[in-house]
């Protein structure tokens, strides 16, 4: 609260301005994982419920919606807390530019749970702390996106001896109609739709 003197009385009025408020975010990447691990560990420290945003969505940009509707949301002082910096993002020079966004921009905090070094509430005012804030920053965001870029490699190079021992990928070939070729001659000259066509043909 803030206390004015206005002619030997005194007015007391809430500031609301000052208010530092504590949002988390959670990601995972398909809408089948469970975020229940995320959300208890923000419960812990603790997030407001009301203050956590989710997107059920990969972590390769940040062009995903809560993430944004979070980004209008930060004001100085706040604080934003994620379990692990994956769960920012895998993109090595986008989680640099959403930390320097967060932190020298909209001048909130980040606090990471999974790395107490990467704690900006502690080493705002710390040279040193920030410095090595910042190199742990970037040594696991190159990480990140290492694993997601050998992640990619190895499903691409698992295609490729399935493709060797003869596995076929995608839906199983379906043998041909007898009545296929008259079917299609008679929707080339309009003399039946498509509709009506793949009806005949089950």
């Amino acid at each position: 609260k803030i206390v004015i003197e206005v002619n030997n009385s005194f007015i007391t009025r809430r500031h609301n301005d000052m208010t530092n408020n504590i949002y988390g975010y959670i990601r995972v990447s398909t809408k089948e994982q469970n975020e229940d691990r995320q959300r208890i560990a923000l419960a812990n420290f603790p997030v407001p419920k009301d203050n956590i945003f989710m997107d059920k969505l990969s972590g390769k940009d940040f062009n995903r919606p809560q993430y944004r509707k979070l980004m209008r949301k930060l004001r100085p002082g706040d604080s934003m807390v994620i379990k692990s910096i994956d769960r920012l993002g895998r993109n090595y020079e986008e989680i640099l530019n959403q930390w320097r966004i967060i932190t020298k921009d909209k001048h909130a905090d980040i606090v990471v749970l999974d790395m107490p070094l990467l704690d900006t509430r502690h080493t705002g005012k710390d040279l040193t702390g920030t410095f090595v804030a910042d190199l742990v920053l970037q040594i696991l965001s190159y990480v990140a996106q290492t694993e997601r870029e050998n992640i990619k490699q190895r499903q691409k190079e698992g295609i490729a001896a399935a493709k060797l021992r003869g596995v076929r990928f995608g839906r199983p070939r379906k043998p041909v109609p007898v009545n296929f070729d008259s079917l299609r001659a008679a929707w080339n000259k309009g003399d039946i739709s498509s509709r009506q066509a793949a009806a005949q043909l089950g």
